[in-house]
């Protein structure tokens, strides 16, 4: 939820590309590692559902996610995060 609102949160190959474009990660791996190892940022997290959500569908700055509220507050913004490199990450049958 955030600002109130239920989002859809997507990493599609494009999304994954524009995260990693934003965040100046060389490859996947690399994205990936950044995550996993907990050398990540507020800023990050951001980018990461920034990403998700055009992924999801919507356009970009169509959500001020500076000014937004998460539900759960910046630590549910993070797992949720998480969860979508996870899931993006899985193979199939494992998310």
């Amino acid at each position: 939820m955030i600002d109130g609102q239920r989002r859809v949160l997507k990493l599609t190959l494009g999304a994954l590309a524009e995260l990693e474009q934003a965040l100046e990660c060389a490859s996947l791996v690399a994205l990936a590692e950044r995550f996993e190892g907990g050398a990540f940022s507020a800023r990050d997290v951001l980018a990461l559902v920034a990403a998700g959500l055009h992924g999801g569908g919507l356009a970009p700055g169509e959500v001020d996610l500076a000014q937004a509220e998460f539900e759960g507050g910046p630590m549910a913004a993070a797992r949720a995060g998480a969860e979508l490199l996870a899931r993006a990450f899985a193979l199939p049958g494992e998310a």
